[in-house]
C-alpha cells in the first residue's frame, strides 16, 4: 500500500486550522475583536493550503492504495474550492455579526466542508469520493440551519438533509452494484474490467452507473432532482447560499467528470443519452421558472439550476473542449455568483430583509458603484461579452457543436436568450425605477468590498483574457484520458 502523507498536506492544513478556530473560539472571550480573529485565522488557513497545493503542480501521484490522486485536475478544482471559500469568508465577516450568528463553528464548518470537496476532486475510487461527499454535505446541512431562531432556516436545513440522504442512498446503491459487477471500486480498475468484459451485456453494471448519475444529479441540482435548491437557497444564510452554489456544485462536477471519463469512458454512448436528457430539462426548467421569481435568492437558485444545465451540455459533448470548458465555466461562475450574492448582502438588512427584486429599485442612483458591479455580474450570467460568462458559454456550445450535438447547442443558446430577460430586469429596476426604500445603513465592511472587487476583476479578466486559464484547464484534463 502506498502511503504518502504529503499528498494530503493541504487537507490536513485545513483540518488543523479548523480545529484551531474551534479552540480559539472556546478559549477566547466574547469580545468582538477576538471574534474577528476567527475570520482572519480561516483566511490564513485557506492561503497556506493554496500554497501547499501549488507545490504539487505538474505532478501526478496516486497514494493510499491508489485511492487518492494528486494531479493537475484535482489541483485546478482545489483552487476553485479554496477561492470560493476565501471569498465566502470575506463576505461572512460582517454578515454573521449583523445576523448575530457570529460563532466559531461557522468558520470551522466551512473549512471542514472544503476538505470534503477536495477529497471528492482527488478521489480515485468510488468510496473515497463518497466519503468526501458526506464530509462536505454534513457540514453544509448544519450551516444551512445556522440561523437557529429562524423557522425558514430550520426548514431549509431539514429539507436539504432529507434530500441529501435520499441522494446518498442512490449513490451507495449504485456503488454497490458497480462493485458487485466488477469486483472493484477503483476507477481505473473498473475501466479495465469494462474494457475486457464490456458493459452492454451486464445490466447490473449499467444500473449501477445510472444510480451513480442520479446520486450526483442531486448534488449538481439537475432536473428532476432539483427540488431542494430554491427552498434551501432562500432559507439558508445568504453567505451559505453563496457557498453552496459554487463549492459543492464544483465538487459534484469534479466527481462526475472523473467517474464518467475514467471509469465509464468506454460506455459513453450509454451515459451520454442520460446526460443529454438531464441537460435539456435542467437548463430549460431553470430558466423558465426563474422568470416568475420575485425573491432574488430564489431567482438565483433557479439560475444556478440553469447553469448546471449548461455544464451538463459540456459533459454530453465529452470531448477535450467540453471537459475543459466545465473547469473554465465553474471558475467563471465562482466570481459572478459569489459577487452577485455579496451585493445582495450589502443591500439587504438584518434578518435578510429587502431581498425582493423590487427592493433594488433606484440602487443605480443611490449607490452607483454597487449597481455597476451587480450589472456586470448579471450580464456575465446572461452570457453578454466581454464577460467570463460569455466566454464560458461560447466554449460549451462550441464543444457541443464539435461533437455533433448541434440541436442541444441551439437549445442552449435559446435558453441563454431567455435568461437575458430576468437578468436584465434587475438592471432595469436598479436604473429605471424610483427607490422604494432607504438604502442606509449598508453592510459595507472592508472585507466584503474586497470580495466584490475581486469578483469584478475575475469576471472581467476571464472575459477579456480567457486563453491562459483555458490552456491550464486543457492541460488539467489530460489525466482523465
Amino acid at each position: 500500500m502506498t502511503f504518502n502523507i504529503l499528498s494530503i498536506l493541504p487537507i490536513l492544513t485545513l483540518a488543523g486550522f479548523g480545529m484551531i478556530v474551534l479552540l480559539v473560539d472556546i478559549l477566547s472571550s466574547r469580545k468582538l475583536g477576538e471574534k474577528n480573529l476567527l475570520a482572519y485565522l480561516s483566511l490564513m488557513g485557506i492561503i497556506v493550503a493554496a500554497i501547499l497545493a501549488r507545490n504539487s503542480a505538474g505532478t501526478t501521484l496516486f497514494s493510499f492504495n491508489e485511492s487518492f490522486a494528486i494531479d493537475n485536475y484535482s489541483l485546478f478544482f482545489n483552487f476553485i474550492f479554496l477561492l470560493s471559500t476565501g471569498l465566502v469568508i470575506l463576505i461572512s465577516h460582517s454578515y454573521i455579526k449583523r445576523e448575530e450568528i457570529n460563532h466559531g463553528e461557522y468558520y470551522a464548518l466551512i473549512l471542514f466542508s472544503t476538505i470534503g470537496m477536495m477529497l471528492m476532486a482527488s478521489g480515485a475510487d468510488l468510496l473515497n469520493i463518497y466519503i468526501g461527499l458526506e464530509v462536505m454535505s454534513i457540514s453544509i446541512y448544519i450551516l444551512t440551519g445556522f440561523k437557529r431562531s429562524k423557522l425558514i432556516s430550520n426548514e431549509a436545513s431539514l429539507k436539504y438533509f432529507l434530500l441529501g440522504a435520499f441522494a446518498t442512498g442512490f449513490l451507495l446503491y449504485g456503488i454497490s452494484l458497480v462493485y458487485g459487477s466488477t469486483g472493484a471500486i477503483n476507477l481505473k480498475q473498473i475501466a479495465g474490467f469494462i474494457a475486457d468484459k464490456g458493459s452492454i451485456s451486464n445490466p447490473l453494471l449499467l444500473m449501477g452507473m445510472a444510480l451513480i448519475i442520479i446520486g450526483l444529479g442531486f448534488k449538481v441540482a439537475s432536473v428532476p432532482f432539483h427540488a431542494w435548491v430554491p427552498d434551501v437557497y432562500e432559507g439558508a444564510p445568504t453567505t451559505i447560499t453563496a457557498f453552496m452554489s459554487v463549492g459543492p456544485k464544483a465538487a459534484a462536477f469534479a466527481a462526475f467528470l472523473r467517474i464518467l471519463m475514467t471509469a465509464f469512458g468506454s460506455t459513453h454512448y450509454e451515459w451520454q443519452k442520460i446526460i443529454y436528457i438531464l441537460a435539456l430539462l435542467t437548463m430549460t426548467v431553470g430558466n423558465v421558472v426563474a422568470i416568475a421569481q420575485t425573491n432574488l435568492k430564489r431567482m438565483l437558485a433557479y439560475s444556478s439550476i440553469a447553469h448546471a444545465g449548461y455544464l451538463l451540455i459540456a459533459l454530453v459533448a465529452a470531448n477535450d473542449m467540453g471537459v475543459s470548458s466545465v473547469l473554465f465555466y465553474i471558475l467563471a461562475y465562482t466570481f459572478m455568483n459569489i459577487g452577485a450574492l455579496a451585493v445582495v448582502i450589502i443591500v439587504s438588512q438584518k434578518g435578510d430583509e429587502f431581498i425582493q427584486i423590487h427592493d433594488f429599485a433606484g440602487l443605480g442612483f443611490k449607490h452607483p458603484g454597487l449597481a455597476v458591479a451587480m450589472s456586470l455580474f448579471m450580464l456575465s450570467m446572461a452570457g453578454i461579452p466581454p464577460t467570463a460568462g460569455f466566454v464560458g458559454k461560447f466554449y460549451i456550445f462550441s464543444a457541443a457543436i464539435k461533437s455533433g450535438y448541434i440541436g442541444l447547442a441551439v437549445i442552449g443558446v435559446i435558453n441563454s436568450v431567455i435568461s437575458v430577460f430576468y437578468y436584465l430586469r434587475i438592471m432595469v429596476i436598479m436604473y429605471m425605477k424610483e427607490p422604494t426604500r432607504d438604502f442606509n445603513p449598508l453592510t459595507l465592511s472592508p472585507l466584503i468590498v474586497v470580495a466584490v472587487v475581486l469578483s469584478v476583476i475575475g469576471t472581467l479578466h476571464l472575459g477579456i483574457f480567457p486563453s491562459k486559464i483555458m490552456e491550464i484547464a486543457q492541460q488539467s484534463i489530460l489525466i482523465l484520458k
